[in-house]
């Protein structure tokens, strides 16, 4: 269920699954036309399910470019305030990033809470996080993200004090929220450092043991892709491990390293954390050292859901994070997952999109035999 993070202090008491209102900007163009959200907004809802929110309706709002003061415009605001009333939304959700400024003007308009997409993640984050360096990450990550948008709620923390009620100290004089404020600032900018220090020695320790694996000349197959395309699943058929796998997004976070013999080569494969459009820039930066397993190993093997209707924006999305964090020149081999559901005319037209890629299916074992041969044959020739 999604926790008090999220949600606020009275997520407990709700006793039921909270419900969602989602609220959208689509993008459009001169004549009045443009690309559809819907994709994004499925998506936004199963990443809400994901988190326990029952989605109770959609707000979708056709702009240029998403209103500075509101994010879908007044006009709009309106009839998100009014499906929120009717649904008796405990929460609205926004398909992409909101300035501070724009989460306080809708929740005053609307009179419920109001988080972005950004905030959503992280909750999914802190909930599936499992050992104490996913748990750091995930923390360090919320602090980013929470840090520029502390306020104060009410005249109890009121920003600024003057005259007589700072004792007479004049105008501009810091009042009592304002120093409550700052004091909250300064716990989370302490907390912060502390776990970045916890970060930056899990990074030693990790290139310590990478380190080891190269005088050991053990070659390193990392798994990357979309999340929810079946890394956990194809992991498991490679190897025969156990790592979970739920139909469900980013079910794991924490990394998977596995052994693979195959005739005279030994190699390790290891399972990271999946990725999404628009991934908060707070998780990249905290899961720096994690994803460096991408950028340090010898392979990537690339996951994709072949039964996706975006699948080909999908690898863009990934190729974009795989950039960002030193990992695009490291040599890619596609995996074209759940060929078992997918129609054998898509799988077709991606295999032409994709000549390299290798279609099977983590469920039934399709293709997976090519799979190891390839693998086998690329790190040979590394």
């Amino acid at each position: 269920m999604a926790g008090t993070w999220l949600m606020g202090a009275g997520a407990a008491a709700v006793g039921r699954r909270p419900t969602a209102v989602l609220v959208a900007v689509r993008p459009v163009d001169g004549d009045g036309s443009g690309p559809g959200s819907e994709t994004s907004l499925a998506e936004l809802s199963r990443l809400a399910d994901t988190d326990g929110l029952t989605v109770a309706d959609a707000v979708v709002q056709n702009r240029t470019k998403p209103d500075p003061a509101t994010y879908v415009g007044s006009g709009k605001v309106d009839e998100l305030a009014a499906v929120a009333e009717r649904t008796h939304a405990d929460v609205v959700i926004a398909d992409g990033e909101l300035s501070p400024g724009q989460a306080r003007n809708l929740e005053e308009r609307t009179g419920v809470r109001v988080v972005d997409r950004t905030a959503l993640i992280l909750d999914i984050f802190a909930e599936h996080a499992r050992t104490s360096e996913g748990r750091v990450q995930v923390e360090l990550a919320q602090i980013a993200y929470q840090l520029p948008r502390l306020r104060g709620d009410g005249r109890a923390l009121s920003r600024v004090g003057g005259g007589r009620m700072a004792g007479g100290a004049g105008m501009g004089v810091r009042g009592p929220g304002e120093m409550k404020l700052e004091t909250q600032r300064r716990r989370l900018r302490q907390r912060a450092t502390r776990l970045r220090g916890n970060v930056a020695e899990l990074a030693r320790r990790r290139e310590r043991n990478r380190g080891r694996q190269a005088r050991n000349r053990v070659p390193s197959v990392a798994i990357t892709g979309y999340t929810n395309a079946g890394k956990s699943a194809l992991l498991n058929r490679l190897t025969g491990a156990d790592a979970q796998v739920q139909d469900v997004l980013f079910a794991t976070l924490d990394p998977t390293v596995r052994r693979i013999s195959t005739g005279d080569l030994t190699y390790t494969v290891t399972d990271t954390v999946g990725f999404v459009r628009h991934l908060p820039h707070q998780l990249v930066d905290a899961f720096r050292s994690t994803l460096e397993e991408v950028s340090g190993s010898d392979l990537v093997l690339h996951v994709v859901d072949a039964a996706a209707p975006d699948a080909l924006e999908q690898i863009t999305t990934v190729h974009g994070v795989l950039h960002e964090i030193g990992a695009g020149n490291v040599p890619e081999l596609l995996a074209l997952n759940k060929i078992d559901v997918a129609p054998a005319d898509w799988v077709a037209a991606l295999c032409r999109a994709c000549p390299e890629a290798v279609p099977v299916s983590a469920l039934t074992g399709e293709g997976v035999d090519r799979l190891r041969a390839e693998l086998a044959a690329r790190l040979g020739r590394r």
